[in-house]
């Protein structure tokens, strides 16, 4: 009798477990990016992201058309890294872009912690927090007036801090807010360091395998009028299988790290300034 009571309690106590477990939200994004903007998530202790992000060429305008073909001979910037899970909460990353701002040959180091994660009766939000540090390796110039002349070496880095929260509202339909600083050391005389950013982004479930990720990101600066565009994008990404993402899309922004796309996106929707863009992401078990 004792024997088959302990038995009930522990096949009581295993499903109580698997209903608080099953009442958390998870992938309330399917990748910790959605275009160019970090999503909510984070990647699960033990995995190791390999992610091949690539931006072409404008699709239209002066520098479009068929003699780029529509951009697909150029490209804007390049992003290949590692990304991994400390922890389920907690994700590090490194990653060399080529750069598409005054500032090139960039290396990324990241840090992302998610603070809380969606869960019924608790919180109804996922908030993660990201850091973002930023060095480039490109070689010093010799004219004093370029941002690369690199009077001193703390001139090559730059900076991002960023809030993410965002909520699962249904099996479909994901939306996150953001705010974030973007801290340059080095800058031309008619613009500013620190540059504040808000943002919004949403995924819709389509199909088992695919859905439609739509997002923007605005700069808040009264001195920086007439020198930068909003960076924002729309694409379609896939769960192939086998720990494989892929996404494609389209977006005004020429860079791919959020130290150079916020500050330095100068490219008009209206005027087919617009790219293709493409992220692989592959994770393994480590």
């Amino acid at each position: 009798m004792l024997r088959n009571n302990l038995t009930l309690t522990l096949i009581m106590f295993c499903g109580l477990a698997l209903q608080a477990q099953s009442k958390r939200a998870y992938q309330t994004f399917k990748d910790t990016r959605v275009i160019n903007s970090h999503s909510t998530e984070v990647l699960p202790g033990g995995k190791l992201d390999f992610r091949v992000g690539h931006r072409f060429g404008d699709i239209g305008g002066a520098s479009g058309g068929w003699q780029s073909f529509y951009g697909l001979e150029n490209s804007t910037d390049i992003l290949t890294g590692f990304e991994y899970g400390i922890s389920n909460g907690f994700t590090v990353g490194i990653n060399r872009c080529k750069g598409s701002g005054p500032l090139k040959q960039n290396i990324n180091g990241l840090a992302k912690v998610r603070v809380f994660q969606q869960e019924e009766g608790k919180t109804s939000f996922t908030f993660t927090v990201l850091g973002v540090a930023s060095y480039s390796t490109m070689k010093k110039s010799e004219n004093e007036g370029n941002l690369n002349f690199f009077a001193k070496p703390q001139h090559r880095l730059s900076y991002h801090v960023e809030i993410i929260g965002g909520r699962k509202f249904a099996d479909r339909f994901s939306l996150q807010l953001s705010a974030g600083v973007t801290h340059r050391n080095i800058v031309a005389s008619n613009d500013e360091n620190s540059i504040l950013s808000v943002g919004a982004a949403t995924r819709i479930q389509l199909t088992k395998s695919m859905g439609l990720i739509l997002e923007a990101k605005k700069p808040l600066s009264s001195i920086r009028q007439g020198l930068q565009y909003m960076p924002a994008g729309v694409g379609f990404e896939w769960e192939t299988g086998g720990g494989h993402v892929f996404q494609m899309n389209l977006t005004n922004a020429t860079g791919i790290s959020e130290t150079d796309y916020i500050p330095y996106t100068d490219s008009d929707w209206a005027k087919g300034e617009f790219r293709l863009g493409f992220t692989i992401s592959r994770l393994f078990t480590l």
